[in-house]
């Protein structure tokens, strides 16, 4: 038994199937294949560089970024960006 059964976060990321993976922020749900997840990293990793952040919170505070070759658009407020980051980097690190 989990003890996060009531809980429902902001940002999940699960593995469907080999190469397929389902995202969901707030209530958009979102397919994603292997290499378009990885894409999602390496930006992600990107934006969430310290010298980035601070540039981001100086100015407008939130990001906007295309996920699975342009399909979605996301609004992503700082909270939201690192929780992303860190839902991915649990999902690689599982391996």
């Amino acid at each position: 038994m989990s003890i996060f059964t009531d809980i429902q976060f902001n940002v999940q990321l699960q593995q469907i199937t080999f190469c397929n993976y389902q995202l969901v922020i707030d209530d958009k749900s979102m397919q994603l294949t292997f290499p378009q997840l990885l894409q999602l990293r390496n930006k992600i990793n990107e934006i969430t560089l310290p010298e980035n952040l601070e540039h981001i919170i100086q100015n407008e505070n939130f990001v906007l970024l295309f996920i699975a070759d342009r399909k979605h658009l996301v609004f992503l407020e700082i909270p939201k960006l690192l929780d992303l980051q860190q839902e991915i980097s649990i999902c690689f690190n599982s391996y």
